[in-house]
């Protein structure tokens, strides 16, 4: 702003000196002050003009000709109302201090700046509840042959909150995992083995240039069967795009949530997590050597409501460990007779993504039951006889179908029920000491914002 000398004369200074100041201002008002710089009036050109037509002379003081019931604001007057006093004809507005000292001034042509606060980054990802094609979505399996699942995204979702710091430090809290870390910048974080692996891999794939905070809490327990390593690297890349210039998009993120953890982290799996929690909603997705193609399946919202009502998500209350399932189910995949059966789960997921779309969704229940069977095929660590029996039980208390989700070994069972057994169902979940989830599906995948961060 203008030096504010150049607005500001002395109460006792001549009207004749008040004309030249206007004059070499150019804005047509100066500021009647005391020796303290406390404004005691406005004197504006017209003021001026006005006082001298009614006998004020040249040599008489300017306090005379000046405003005494002038608008003032303060420095936490809100721009808003700042506004609406110019756009009602007031010229000028001066900014004062609790002693009603001159600070600055407002016109229409020097308004106050909207200063750039800092912000900080959030995101939320969406968890993915998978029905058939398991084991195709591997790179080992379809770089010969083209593979196929279904999935859906639900309302359980993995949270990430990220501000940049102004020196080079790193800080991590997990709730998650109950616990933080900290280092001295990126150097130091890429040096780390520990429980944090998975937020690590992360960061190597981003490598930013700046220091950072960032806070990570999940709403379902880690090693579930959900795919929920993809879902918090994907909150996670969600945070550091909104301070990108050149965003990623969804296929970019889906892919470096992919090189995070399959090859940074070395942890065995498929690609169907990765893409499901990005772009959210009901998708078939395929799978080839030369490109993954997401395709979303669109039905009307009373059958997808229909379908939402037919499934039952039931935790287990025991987790797996993925990485070591996908481990042996690659080795397995060697064998032809394996092969072959994940090529019908694949057939039979063309076959699932048919009756979704026809409405035929006790038939789609039904091919939930063909799918875990196939799945429990591919591995012996997939399947163990609790894990049989609790399956055996919910088909026995009015499930057609269902499926262990994931890679195996535990997390959640999702079950198709018909309408009207799916209180015996319930019934029986709860009997058995068993966990139900509700849940309802998510249209929309990673979700990330900024805000601007708040003065305490």
């Amino acid at each position: 702003m203008t030096n504010i000398e150049f607005f500001t004369i002395n109460e006792h200074s001549k009207v004749s000196d008040a004309l030249l100041k206007i004059d070499e201002n150019a804005n047509g008002f100066v500021f009647v002050v005391d020796k303290k710089m406390r404004v005691l009036g406005i004197a504006t050109d017209g003021d001026i003009r006005r006082k001298l037509l009614k006998g004020i002379k040249l040599d008489d003081a300017i306090l005379l000709c000046s405003n005494r019931e002038y608008v003032k604001a303060n420095t936490d007057t809100p721009r808003e109302s700042l506004l609406k006093q110019l756009d009602h004809k007031i010229k000028v507005i001066p900014i004062l201090d609790d002693q009603n000292r001159l600070v600055s001034f407002i016109t229409k042509d020097h308004l106050p700046e909207v200063d750039e606060k800092k912000i900080y980054a959030r995101a939320k990802s969406p968890v993915r509840i998978s029905f058939g094609g398991g084991g195709s979505d591997t790179s080992n399996y379809f770089s010969e042959h083209n593979g196929a699942v279904i999935n859906a995204t639900i309302s359980l979702y993995s949270h990430s909150t990220l501000k940049i710091r102004e020196d080079k430090r790193i800080l991590i809290r997990s709730l998650d995992l109950n616990d933080s870390i900290e280092f001295a910048d990126l150097g130091e974080l890429l040096k780390y083995q520990g429980k944090f692996a998975l937020i690590q891999s992360v960061i190597k794939a981003v490598k930013p240039s700046f220091g950072f905070e960032l806070f990570i809490h999940s709403d379902f327990p880690m090693n579930s069967g959900l795919g929920g390593s993809a879902v918090v690297t994907s909150s996670i890349l969600g945070c550091f795009n909104q301070f990108r210039h050149d965003k990623w998009g969804k296929y970019d993120i889906s892919e470096i949530a992919f090189q995070a953890e399959r090859l940074h982290l070395g942890v065995a799996g498929g690609w169907q997590d990765q893409y499901s929690t990005v772009f959210g909603g009901l998708n078939f997705m395929e799978f080839n050597s030369n490109q993954n193609i997401i395709n979303p399946i669109r039905i009307n919202k009373e059958l997808l409501l229909e379908l939402e009502e037919s499934l039952v998500l039931c935790y287990t209350g025991t987790t797996h460990d993925s990485g070591n399932i996908h481990d042996d189910q690659k080795k397995q995949t060697t064998d032809s007779d394996v092969k072959s059966r994940i090529q019908s789960n694949v057939a039979l997921t063309f076959d699932m993504r048919n009756h979704l779309l026809r409405g035929r969704l006790r038939d789609f229940g039904n091919c939930l039951h063909k799918a875990w069977e196939f799945k429990r095929s591919f591995s012996s660590k997939i399947s163990n006889p609790w894990l049989d029996q609790i399956y055996s039980g919910a088909i026995q208390n009015g499930a057609i179908g269902g499926k262990l989700l994931g890679a195996g070994g535990g997390g959640y069972f999702l079950f198709y029920v018909p309408p009207f057994e799916r209180h015996k169902l319930m019934k029986w979940i709860k009997s058995e000491g068993l966990h139900y989830t509700p849940f309802i599906f998510e249209e929309d995948g990673l979700q990330s914002w900024t805000v601007r961060e708040e003065v305490k």
